[in-house]
């Protein structure tokens, strides 16, 4: 039996045993389990970039999401040509039948890249009925009080009309103006772009019951297209992300971001894969492409925003790169694949003198960026990839011999799938796995990696998740996952990375692809989820080094221990899947003298419990001091709970 389960003769229990003998009658405790923290055996060193993020468009994660851009369909072009309402989200307003039109003007582009505009034929326009066109968003714009929000749009007026134009951030009813701007057209039938500041008083609700106009009240024919609005973004950046989410990352303190996918790296053909050189420059020359998931993506979110999204987070990149596909025979075929990643990376890594390395610098980005790890494809199981991982591996090795290549496996959705792909042409530095497993089954593997082969890649837990709960995790689910999480922390020295997926998703009808995921939104608000808030408390209390503990000292309850080797500081994590409290005694065996005062940070509830746009912090972590007696000192944890203990050297 391992020394970990034997139950200890304490003094406490040495005399309760005494008194039991002199007494006639009486009760004894229930002996508890040991839980023995060693600190002087270090097991593993946990790596700098252990837990990070993964990201994807699934959900709505960027438009309607995570990117800022209030409007959908802003660039009238490839998708509203493609879709049946071929107008997507912007409706006439105004009109009169017969009389007035909104139609889709393949004639007048914007560029290559926006080969259509919106044509409004105002022909009854009047003082009393004004003709235009309207855009509710990604179900409603949230507008604010004394907020700022930036207007952009490309107009184009035909000969003897010159508006003017009035743009408002109205109701839906267009019964209340939030804010206005207006703008005369300029003469000449060319591509212009006008801009503007939309403030809301100080009276304005907080309501996405809302709609964008633009509209005129004087009879004439006038186009728009990439029409924008943006309201504040985290760190000002224009072209940004959205404040709240952003603060909802940062608190996971990650330290990588995987991008750009996923099945939206590889897109459901090779013609509509994430094609970054398309998502550079002016968002004139971004046209997007039709995602995986089934809805457009702007490609708002290009490269260089991912990268600045790292440069915001103090993350690395994981840079994810198409790999080809079966189709695409391996040799001179899957050349131009390979040089398109090789540009890639000297997109992201070059210096400001090489070709790439200069388009970056043109973009706004003269500093290169740091880049440690490139994955070659994602959830690769046809085969050919083997062959194709080695032509992209000698090429890139051949140039950056230093970058860590990073080999992707199939997804594992049960424990009999948990098998990775074997890479046998070439040895990959780090090999990627993905699960997607139930409660119970995540309980079952949360030693997967205890006996694995220490001789082989290190291991990046690219994709991983407890599937209970929609749209965003039970608690339940919470548990699994903290009980996977112990397990990948315990194995730290060959677990180098860890992120969960999705991260995202849009709560609204019609915006989810996939049922569980990490953080919840509307246009208004959002919520982490019980397994969201385990990450924060797990990722905000976690040292380098890995002490020897006992996985478990019970049933449905797994541990772990680590140690800041700066600071001394002891973080002890359990999770108690069971229906019933467990109480352990701690022993820090060591040299260390623990001090009285520590921390113990929780999460405890129902395993069907849920966070909500209602009720955002239902399941969340709850801080309090803990009092210790020494090395020794019992605590207990309760049903379906998850726990860290935070603990201090004298």
């Amino acid at each position: 039996m391992h020394r970990s389960l034997v139950l200890r003769a304490t003094p406490f229990f040495i005399a309760s045993a005494l008194t039991l003998a002199a007494a006639s009658a009486g009760a004894t405790r229930e002996a508890v389990p040991v839980l023995r923290i060693d600190t002087g055996t270090v097991t593993a060193h946990v790596s700098p970039i252990h837990a990070g993020l993964m990201t994807e468009e699934i959900n709505h994660s960027y438009d309607g999401g995570l990117y800022a851009e209030l409007l959908r369909d802003r660039a009238v072009g490839g998708e509203v040509l493609a879709r049946a309402d071929a107008l997507g989200a912007w409706e006439l307003i105004g009109k009169l039948p017969g009389r007035d039109n909104l139609a889709l003007d393949v004639s007048k582009s914007l560029s290559n890249a926006i080969p259509a505009s919106l044509r409004i034929d105002a022909v009854s326009a009047s003082p009393n009925n004004r003709v235009g066109v309207a855009n509710e968003g990604f179900w409603g714009i949230p507008v604010r009080p004394n907020t700022q929000y930036h207007l952009s749009f490309y107009g184009n007026a035909a000969a003897g009309f010159s508006g003017p134009l009035r743009v408002s951030l109205e109701s839906k009813d267009g019964s209340r103006v939030f804010a206005r701007a207006e703008f005369s057209l300029a003469p000449g039938g060319e591509w212009k772009k006008y801009e503007a500041v939309l403030m809301t008083d100080s009276a304005a609700s907080v309501s996405a019951d809302t709609r964008l106009t633009i509209a005129t009240e004087h009879p004439g024919t006038f186009w728009l297209t990439l029409v924008s609005l943006f309201p504040p973004t985290w760190k000002d950046r224009p072209n940004g992300n959205r404040i709240d989410l952003m603060e909802k990352l940062s608190a996971l303190h990650p330290k990588f971001l995987r991008f750009p996918g996923g099945a939206y790296l590889n897109g459901e053909t090779v013609d509509t894969r994430y094609d970054w050189k398309k998502t550079l420059g002016p968002l004139t020359d971004r046209g997007g492409h039709p995602s995986p998931w089934r809805y457009w993506s702007s490609d708002g979110m290009g490269l260089l925003e991912f990268l600045e999204w790292c440069e915001d987070l103090r993350m690395e990149p994981v840079l994810g790169v198409h790999a080809g596909s079966d189709e695409i025979p391996v040799g001179p075929q899957l050349q131009p694949f390979v040089q398109d990643t090789l540009d890639e990376i000297e997109y992201v890594s070059g210096d400001a003198n090489t070709k790439w390395g200069a388009k970056r610098a043109q973009d706004g980005h003269p500093a290169p960026f740091k880049l440690t790890y490139v994955e070659i494809g994602n959830e690769e199981s046809g085969p050919t990839y083997d062959a194709r991982f080695a032509q992209f591996h000698d090429a890139i090795k051949a140039r950056h011999p230093k970058l860590q290549l990073i080999a992707t496996s199939v997804i594992a959705g049960s424990i009999d799938s948990m098998k990775p792909i074997p890479i046998k042409s070439r040895m990959p530095d780090v090999l990627d796995d993905h699960f997607y497993l139930k409660a119970t089954e995540m309980f079952k593997v949360v030693g997967h990696y205890d006996h694995y082969d220490r001789k082989g890649p290190k291991i990046f837990v690219g994709e991983w998740a407890t599937i209970e709960g929609s749209p965003t995790p039970t608690f339940q689910s919470a548990l699994g996952d903290a009980a996977w999480m112990i397990g990948m922390e315990r194995n730290a020295d060959i677990v180098i990375m860890q992120a969960y997926a999705p991260l995202f998703v849009n709560v609204n009808k019609g915006a989810r692809q996939w049922p569980t995921n990490l953080i919840g939104y509307d246009a208004l608000g959002s919520f982490g989820s019980p397994s969201y808030y385990a990450q924060v408390i797990f990722n905000s209390h976690r040292g380098d080094e890995v002490l020897a503990c006992p996985p478990s000292v019970a049933a449905n309850f797994f541990t772990s221990a680590t140690r800041d080797s700066k600071t001394g500081t002891i973080y002890i994590k359990a999770v108690n899947a069971a229906a019933m409290s467990r109480t352990a005694e701690i022993e820090i065996a060591g040299p260390e003298k623990i001090s009285q005062e520590g921390k113990v940070i929780s999460l405890a509830g129902h395993p069907g419990d849920i966070n909500s746009i209602q009720e955002p912090t239902k399941i969340a972590p709850v801080e309090q001091p803990l009092a210790v007696s020494g090395n020794i000192f019992e605590q207990t944890f309760p049903q379906s709970s998850i726990t860290v203990l935070e603990l201090h050297a004298k």
